[in-house]
């Protein structure tokens, strides 16, 4: 969907579509072409509208030779013309008898690298008629926020204009999208149509339509402050190395008493609170291309003093809390175990032995697994002996966060987690 005029960012290139704005020389549009070749994916229809011929131009049917790297596209590209706006969806009717099967939909002002295979085996593991491209991102707040259980089954979709009560899982659609034809059944004659709030918003609680969570690296430069931020995440490198075929690097974060103040176990959303420097420490961990992963015991389930939902209200606090000042978590896991047993109230069938339950490092492998993660090249910072057990069992580097005396064999000790990061990510730069 290229037709976007892109008024927001008019200051950084007057007279193009958006599509059209380059980074390190390209096209924004010729990056994406470029990641969707590279992985197989060479039939590409284009919706244009303002400015179009620019883009036509410039691409021509896909056999021509780049301007900006002298080599072929190398793909197949198909053009339909806007000579009205239609919204962001209204061509898709348009084009309806060209789309007979599962097909990528993708906004044109996007900078990614992703594995594309990971996101369409989700998508057909879930016969889908639609999987989002979801990721957490730095400014929730003015963003859509996608609710899912706990199969990724979208259950409620945010719109930017929707009021928001209470506290909300940092979850965004990042505008790529798998979707299945049959979504274009409702008509052949579709005026003006929004994507998002008249197509996909209606199929939440359909159990039809899934979000894919992934850290991998998508982000909109409609704004010049994000144009910038994109510039530089391709020049230093993160925007391919967070494509999930690489190896990744972590920073494993313990919760309570690393991230929030120590209250025991916490069982009141009320008890919840940061500690200070954490949104700032997040921050950087986000901006040095490692993955924020909380990974946090919490017997206070099998206990049966919380519930599983509480404990994500709790955790909606916590990623709420660190969205307002720019700061994200790419992962949250914890185990729900405790292995003894006999008190009332208890939950039977959590009260076990695992291995999930830190000292033990099943927590990390879990998400090494999940994000393709390098443990050697990885971190775990936390308050506590555990952590730092769980953290060399898993073969990380370990940082004890303690302004209390303490040795556990970590590598580090800092007083709090901005220091821990101050440490590893500033000394390394200068």
């Amino acid at each position: 969907m290229a037709g976007g005029k892109g008024t927001r960012i008019s200051s950084v290139a007057k007279d193009m579509p958006k599509p059209m704005v380059r980074i390190e020389g390209k096209p924004i549009l010729e990056h994406e072409i470029e990641c969707l070749r590279n992985q197989g994916i060479t039939d590409i229809i284009i919706t244009v509208g303002y400015l179009g011929e620019s883009i036509t131009e410039y691409f021509g049917d896909g056999e021509k030779t780049s301007p900006a790297t002298g080599k072929p596209f190398g793909v197949k590209i198909e053009y339909y013309f806007e000579n009205e706006p239609l919204g962001n969806a209204g061509a898709l009717f348009k084009i309806k008898d060209m789309l007979q099967e599962d097909f990528l939909l993708i906004n044109g002002d996007l900078m990614f690298d992703i594995d594309l295979s990971r996101f369409i085996k989700f998508h057909k593991e879930h016969d889908a008629l639609a999987t989002l491209f979801t990721h957490p991102n730095s400014h929730p707040y003015d963003s859509g926020l996608i609710e899912a259980d706990g199969k990724g089954a979208v259950v409620k979709w945010l719109s930017k204009e929707d009021e928001r009560k209470g506290y909300y899982k940092n979850r965004v659609n990042a505008g790529i999208h798998i979707l299945s034809p049959v979504l274009l059944d409702a008509g052949t004659e579709a005026g003006k149509t929004d994507l998002d709030r008249q197509i996909l918003k209606p199929l939440a609680g359909s159990g039809k339509m899934f979000c894919y969570d992934s850290p991998e690296y998508v982000k909109d430069m409609g704004t010049p402050e994000r144009y910038k931020e994109v510039c530089a995440d391709f020049k230093a490198g993160r925007v391919s190395a967070g494509n999930l075929k690489n190896k990744q690097k972590a920073v494993f974060l313990d919760r309570d008493g690393t991230i929030n103040r120590y209250a025991g176990f916490l069982r009141n959303i009320e008890d919840f609170e940061l500690l200070p420097g954490v949104s700032d420490a997040v921050k950087r961990i986000n901006e040095s291309g490692y993955l924020a992963i909380v990974v946090t015991n919490q017997p206070v389930i099998a206990r049966g003093e919380l519930t599983a939902g509480e404990l994500q209200e709790i955790h909606n606090k916590m990623e709420t809390l660190l969205g307002k000042e720019g700061a994200y978590l790419n992962a949250v896991y914890y185990c729900p175990h405790h292995p003894h047993k006999g008190y009332e109230g208890e939950i039977p069938e959590l009260k076990i032995e695992c291995g999930c339950r830190k000292p033990k490092p099943g927590l990390l492998l879990q998400a090494a697994e999940d994000y393709n993660i390098d443990l050697k090249s990885s971190w775990m910072a936390g308050d506590g002996e555990n952590d730092i057990k769980a953290g060399r069992a898993a073969g990380c580097h370990t940082a004890l966060i303690s302004g209390e005396a303490g040795d556990f064999g970590q590598e580090i000790k800092t007083a709090t987690l901005f220091e821990f990061t101050e440490k590893i990510f500033m000394e390394k730069e200068s």
